[in-house]
């Protein structure tokens, strides 16, 4: 999601004498690969090594929302923090779609349902223990969930749906404001390793949100609110060692963590470094040099970079090029005049032109032209077009039409991007092109993405105040169904006055009870026909234009070992057994 320069180019140049020759990794005894070729990470391990040692080097463009689980919603985050915080569930480290499997993490197995689907039962593992050396218990799983949902005045940044679905929930006002110390009633903790989440009404994937990171356990005597992101307290295999906020994050080997109770971690690095607010061009150089492992944002290469390694047979060798469930679109803003009116909204569905679009983000191997809600690779997806335009670029006449029956021959409007993304600020800036030949005049503004949901595009009367009525999103499932991609985006329960991503502030009836009712079903076939109900009826209000679905392509460092690309978290590499031979 941004462009390159000059500076990406000569990189290339050095990267060339790498992919030519021998890596570290090539020469491993243990099962590192030569020239394992385009997309190998998305159908296999590629370097699979399982020697210790080294230092795994994560380069990104800004800072994260958060490094605290429980208040995080980038994919790259949730990929991320597994390594210091074991959820109940989580994905099982494979390549594509089988990286969607859930497998059990802090928990012994998969959630046991009752009631219809109303009660899910959970049991820990015994032993796990904290980097401080104290025991976890389930209690500190049930605050983990109580603190990251019904707080939201203080931990805005990641989804509410246990808010939305436990019962009582209207009621709990949340541990930092709540005087008992039972927390809320409806999740219990019979003993210190069995945990009961009693729902309002049944709620068919539920393990998919004990695969969360807000189901990371939290000890409550440790809590510090929203400065508990600078002192984590780890359960993973490693714990922070050191946070210079805005620069670096060091993370070391948790002594305290055991494969004893954990399958699935195997602590390879010795250490792990978190650089932040590096330039999206030098974050290429650095992949080609070995100065860093992976792209910790996950986005993929620059333009620059993308033709450079394209072009070369030993360049694109080293890439990996997958869809991962993700729509970029724009959102359009329905608390901002005039984008209230069905009609004005209409108007720019008609305007875009999606192929310029397109070529703003990296051209067709970064994604194809979208015209659905949901990519085609999210169960529920149906093809459909609403708004077709002749080769997808837009209808002046029509567009034209639209914003003569929504009483309007001029707008002025703005339009959001995310400032250190620039293939994101680029196709904005090929929307306000399209709109302008319509009447529609747009002004570019632009925003971090560390606090893009908290101070800006994330916040309703920040949009309203300030007139912006279109604002740039990408979104990747939170889990692989039609309701994992829908519910945050779409369903008017999930509104929040800050770290909103329902950035339209879309509350619409036949929306909401679909989301409702579909959930609640327990046949899957019937679960998909809603969800691409809820599609239909989304377009049919010009809630979103979606512009691509977008792929990846990721340059795999020849010195990375056990690298695999996971549908789990929009084609990123799993970051979770990742190596280096730096």
């Amino acid at each position: 999601m941004r462009r390159s320069a000059l500076a990406a180019i000569a990189a290339i140049g050095s990267a060339a004498l790498l992919l030519t020759g021998c890596s570290k990794a090539d020469d491993s005894s243990d099962g590192g690969t030569k020239a394992a070729g385009a997309n190998a990470a998305t159908k296999g391990v590629v370097n699979a090594s399982t020697k210790k040692g080294g230092t795994v080097t994560y380069d990104l463009s800004d800072v994260p929302d958060s490094f605290d689980p429980g208040n995080t919603y980038y994919a790259y985050m949730w990929n991320f923090s597994r390594l210091y915080a074991r959820p109940l569930m989580t994905y099982k480290p494979g390549p594509g779609g089988e990286g969607n499997t859930l497998v059990p993490d802090l928990a012994t197995g998969k959630g046991v349902s009752s009631d219809g689907g109303k009660t899910w039962t959970y049991h820990i593992r015994k032993g796990v223990k904290y980097s401080d050396g104290t025991t976890v218990t389930t209690k500190d799983v049930k605050y983990a969930v109580e603190r990251s949902n019904f707080a939201r005045d203080v931990l805005s940044l990641g989804p509410n749906y246990f808010q939305q679905y436990l019962e009582g929930a209207d009621k709990y006002k949340g541990p930092y404001k709540d005087k008992s110390k039972d927390g809320i009633s409806s999740i219990e903790t019979p003993d210190d390793t069995t945990i009961v989440f009693h729902l309002a009404n049944p709620f068919q994937e539920f393990d998919y949100l004990a695969a969360m990171p807000q189901t990371a356990p939290v000890p409550q005597a440790k809590d510090t609110g929203v400065d508990y992101a600078k002192s984590v307290l780890s359960t993973g295999s490693y714990m922070f060692k050191s946070y210079t906020e805005g620069k670096q994050a060091v993370l070391v080997r948790n002594p305290e963590w055991s494969a004893k109770t954990d399958p699935l971690r195997k602590q390879y690095p010795d250490k792990i470094v978190v650089n932040l607010k590096v330039n999206p061009e030098t974050i290429d150089k650095d992949l080609q040099s070995g100065d860093a492992t992976v792209d910790m944002a996950g986005s993929g290469v620059q333009a620059a970079t993308q033709a450079q390694l394209l072009n070369s047979s030993d360049g694109k060798a080293s890439t990996d090029n997958t869809y991962g469930g993700r729509l970029v679109y724009a959102t359009l803003n329905t608390n901002v005049k005039p984008f209230d009116n069905v009609a004005c909204r209409k108007a720019v569905e008609y305007a875009i032109d999606k192929v310029s679009v397109q070529t703003a983000l990296g051209g067709p191997i970064r994604g194809e032209v979208a015209t659905t809600v949901l990519p085609p690779d999210v169960a529920g997806y149906a093809k459909a077009d609403v708004y077709a335009t002749k080769g997808n670029k837009g209808d002046v006449a029509k567009a034209k039409a639209q914003l003569k029956a929504c009483g309007q021959t001029t707008i002025n409007t703005s339009i959001s991007a995310r400032s250190d993304r620039p293939t994101e600020v680029d196709a904005a800036t090929a929307i306000i092109a399209s709109l302008k030949k319509v009447g529609i005049n747009a002004s570019l503004k632009q925003y971090p993405s560390g606090k893009y949901f908290t101070d800006y595009a994330g916040v309703p009367s920040f949009l309203k105040s300030n007139k912006i009525g279109i604002s740039m999103m990408q979104w990747g499932a939170d889990w692989a169904s039609g309701y994992g991609f829908l519910q945050q985006i779409l369903n008017g329960a999930a509104i929040g006055t800050s770290g909103n991503t329902n950035l339209g502030s879309f509350d619409d009836k036949t929306v909401n009870n679909l989301l409702n009712t579909s959930i609640q079903s327990s046949d899957l076939a019937t679960r998909n026909k809603m969800y691409a109900q809820i599609d239909k009826a989304t377009m049919e209000q010009a809630a979103i234009v979606p512009l691509t679905y977008f792929k990846i392509l990721l340059y795999r460092s020849p010195y990375a070992t056990n690298v695999v690309s996971t549908s789990a978290f929009s084609g990123q590499y799993d970051y979770l057994n990742l190596g280096s031979t730096k």
